[in-house]
């Protein structure tokens, strides 16, 4: 995951796919890892399912994406755990973004698209 409130290219650690992460009220996993042509760049993102099943209030869940940013070397060196690195530049461009959102959402049904950085 990327440090946050640095500006610039910033070095993401790729998720294990089809790995549950368990959380206080559930756990949530990376099911595909995909690349999207946006203007000519390739935007990195992830599907995921967030599941919350063990939580006072009830039983709920859903479908995201997850945005790191436009790929600028790819999977360029292994990190902790042996899992991948890419080097990404934060999409922070709120048009940008929503045009992207779109994109996603059609293209993979989900719920939520959020953007790192």
């Amino acid at each position: 995951m990327p440090v946050q409130g640095q500006l610039g290219p910033i070095d993401f650690i790729h998720p294990v796919l089809n790995k549950a992460v368990r959380a206080i009220s559930g756990h949530y996993i990376f099911s595909q890892e995909n690349r999207l042509l946006y203007n000519g760049r390739q935007v990195l993102y992830f599907i995921g399912c967030a599941v919350v099943d063990s939580s006072c209030c009830g039983p709920g869940g859903c479908t995201y994406a997850l945005v790191p940013g436009y790929i600028k070397e790819w999977k360029y060196k292994t990190g902790r755990d042996d899992l991948f690195v890419s080097r990404v530049e934060p999409i922070r461009d709120a048009d940008v973004q929503s045009e992207i959102r779109r994109l996603i959402s059609k293209k993979d049904s989900v719920q939520q698209v959020n953007f790192e950085g």
